[in-house]
């Protein structure tokens, strides 16, 4: 898991126990309609999440459906071998872009850097990384955590959100709601 600086403590937190996929692509749902609605109505804004667990957790396939919930039509591939995947959208007449990394296989954490991705921090939408500790601790900071525990069936899952500034807890408002 990567390590919190200490100087960022969770601000809300909600846990969700899934049976079934399903019930993770359910969350995903209710997390991709917040935070579209956190981005549309501060044009121009940014998140930066992170998707944590043991291989095998879930990650991409969490990605998977929080991409598509989002607006995205076509096939969300895994960014284990490009480091990063690319997702323009359109929300309410507004561009914002969803890039999605895989730091696991990186050797060097400053490898990000060299290939040109920190830009992608600054761009209106949402940074999603797995394998965030990768980087040790070159990332900006995390807006929210999710991680991702295996259960004993293949589909069942914990996931933990976590709100690390003050941007992720209004991303997670409407979730954290319902």
């Amino acid at each position: 898991m990567a390590q919190t600086p200490a100087t960022q403590t969770p601000i809300t937190t909600i846990d969700q126990y899934c049976r079934q996929e399903l019930d993770t692509a359910a969350l995903a749902k209710h997390l991709a309609a917040s935070f579209a609605q956190f981005l549309t109505h501060q044009p121009g804004s940014h998140l930066n999440i992170s998707l944590e667990g043991d291989l095998g957790a879930g990650k991409t396939t969490f990605a998977r459906y929080l991409i598509q919930a989002m607006g995205h039509a076509g096939k969300v591939k895994s960014p284990t071998y490009t480091l990063c995947e690319p997702y323009p959208l359109q929300l309410q007449n507004q561009s914002v872009t969803i890039h999605h990394f895989d730091l696991y296989r990186m050797r060097d954490p400053l490898e990000w850097q060299e290939a040109g991705f920190a830009e992608h921090f600054d761009v209106p939408g949402i940074c999603l990384i797995e394998w965030p500790e990768k980087a040790e601790g070159t990332l900006p900071a995390l807006d929210i955590q999710i991680q991702l525990t295996a259960g004993h069936d293949e589909n069942e899952r914990s996931i933990k959100i976590q709100a690390m500034s003050s941007s992720g807890a209004a991303a997670l408002q409407e979730i954290h709601a319902s």
